[in-house]
């Protein structure tokens, strides 16, 4: 496997549209889509950041803070290699994404290109 790169970052909060606000306002990121409890912005290198309220479902596993998401372009043998070295995956997979536990445990991404 090799990551070529960021392309997500999600963050989890009580805070979500603050830290939403504070995204588009301040730093200026979009454009942004958002939705009940989500709110994701796509940026122009096309990476994403994704902020998630706590009630959102699905994404409970979202708790040592930003998650980053590492590219890779084969996403099945990437998962395949994280499993082959005994790292945890955790949540389900998504259409182009899997989180997983790193060591001290840190949660991470990989995410299709």
């Amino acid at each position: 496997m090799q990551a070529s790169g960021l392309g997500w970052l999600g963050i989890r909060s009580t805070e979500h549209e603050a830290i939403s606000a504070l995204l588009s306002t301040v730093l200026g990121l979009g454009p942004q889509r958002p939705e009940e409890g989500m709110t994701v912005f796509d940026l122009a290198d096309g990476s994403q950041v994704e902020v998630f309220d706590t009630a959102y479902p699905g994404k409970e596993h979202l708790v040592t803070g930003p998650v980053p998401g590492f590219w890779v372009d084969d996403l099945p043998a990437a998962t395949a290699e994280l499993v082959r070295h005994g790292v945890p995956l955790l949540g389900r997979p998504g259409p182009s994404w899997q989180h997983f536990r790193a060591p001290g445990g840190l949660v991470l991404e990989l995410k299709a290109r």
